[in-house]
């Protein structure tokens, strides 16, 4: 523990769990922040005797955990939650989707839908998301401007997107999104090519190259569904997993959002090859896509994360609430009450969701010299009385709506469950203009 007298904020009075391997719950404990960074940890008694002279948050009442950690959405896509529901994964995109998304998604659209993401997902204790779309250089932007961390990228494909003609102006933006956010303090630039039945040979060594190149993460869609995993077996002899590690697209750097239809060669594949699997539960029951094989991910070393896909295939981006019924599903599934215990549930939205995003240097637990990116989670409603095991209450119990504070990098972005650095009714006004028009077609 480093004591200063220039510490910025003391948060203290609540039960810290730091997610940092072998360390129990500090109970009635304090966090020292400093220049954004976690300055100290420990008993309340101890910290507040050192007197700090900065600003002092009581959180008497509450979980202190490191924020929720989102691998995997399409932020702007808050825009067309409700447009088109109760359809597989393929005619949602090609007949609803992928239309609304030429018509209407524009560089205001997507700033407008991504700024909704946003304070959607602060409210709800996430403090890091993912984003890929497009107007990702839009993104980058809203999330600084808010004070949220993100891992950004545009995404690319070989057909024509809302912002770019082809595969060679995609592959322009992502390098200028590369330079223009390059040691960021918040934001991580990224490429994102769509998926193997999306992206040619050719266009996904680029990208691979491209993220090589940067050291950036690589986000790609990968064996969501049965169909695309037998379309590749027809195409090319391989699973999307074999195929892409073939084409050497596969590393530490990529995050490969669902992996719905993996096979057990698959699953060591995605070991040994160190990839970060995003696990997006309630997007896939929500279309049709099936049940990713997390127990044997876990047992088999993969990397992996919670993500909540977007708004408009999930439909909310309530992280907390996606743990939740992951850590229910695989029991039931699997018949095992033991798998996905309370704790291991959690540490995938906080630790697990940071190494998946090459960010478990800096945020993920609450240790001393890490960012201090953290969430005070109110636990005295009767839904979280009594309180016996507090991973167990995040894991079944708490809701968003618990949520206190947020901090991201020691700012204050939520205090007191009300947005510092957004206007609410002001998001609103922006975007009923934008789905008036979508509504009117």
């Amino acid at each position: 523990m480093s004591y200063s007298p220039s510490w910025d904020l003391l948060v203290f009075g609540g039960t810290i769990l730091t997610m940092e391997p072998g360390t129990a719950p500090i109970v009635n404990g304090a966090l020292a922040i400093a220049d954004g960074r976690i300055a100290a940890v420990g008993p309340a008694e101890e910290l507040v005797e050192q007197a700090p002279t900065g600003e002092v948050l009581d959180a008497a009442g509450c979980l202190i955990i490191p924020g929720l950690v989102n691998t995997h959405s399409h932020l702007a896509m808050t825009l067309l939650r409700g447009l088109a529901d109760d359809l597989p994964l393929k005619s949602w995109l090609e007949q609803h989707i992928w239309p609304a998304e030429r018509e209407h998604m524009n560089r205001e659209s997507v700033r407008v839908g991504t700024r909704l993401a946003v304070a959607e997902q602060l409210l709800a204790g996430i403090t890091t998301t993912t984003d890929m779309y497009f107007f990702d250089d839009e993104v980058g932007k809203v999330l600084a401007e808010a004070g949220m961390r993100g891992v950004v990228a545009e995404s690319l494909l070989d057909f024509q997107t809302p912002r770019c003609s082809g595969p060679n102006e995609m592959l322009e933006r992502q390098r200028e999104l590369l330079e223009a956010f390059h040691d960021h303090p918040l934001i991580t630039p990224a490429v994102a090519p769509h998926a193997p039945y999306t992206v040619s040979a050719a266009n996904l060594v680029h990208e691979a190259e491209l993220a090589d190149e940067f050291d950036a993460p690589l986000h790609i869609h990968l064996a969501e569904t049965r169909w695309e995993v037998q379309k590749l077996l027809e195409e090319k002899g391989m699973s999307p997993v074999a195929y892409l590690a073939d084409l050497g697209v596969l590393s530490e750097h990529t995050v490969a959002a669902h992996c719905v239809h993996v096979s057990p060669e698959d699953i060591e594949v995605l070991a040994d090859l160190e990839v970060g699997v995003s696990h997006n539960p309630v997007s896939n029951l929500k279309l049709g896509s099936g049940i990713a094989p997390v127990p044997a991910m876990i047992a088999a070393g993969v990397k992996l994360g919670l993500g909540t896909d977007g708004a408009a295939s999930n439909n909310t981006l309530d992280l907390l609430r996606d743990a939740q019924l992951a850590a229910l599903l695989h029991k039931g599934v699997g018949g095992d009450p033991t798998a996905l215990p309370a704790k291991q549930t959690i540490e995938l939205v906080t630790a697990g969701g940071a190494r998946v995003l090459g960010l478990d240097d800096r945020i993920g637990m609450l240790r001393e010299g890490y960012e201090a990116d953290l969430v005070c989670l109110q636990v005295t409603a009767p839904h979280t009385t009594p309180l016996y095991d507090p991973y167990s209450h995040l894991a079944y119990a708490a809701r968003a709506a618990d949520v206190l504070h947020v901090l991201v990098r020691g700012r204050a972005v939520v205090r007191d469950r009300q947005l510092t650095t957004l206007d609410l009714e002001e998001i609103r006004a922006q975007v009923k203009e934008v789905t008036d028009k979508i509504r009117g077609g």
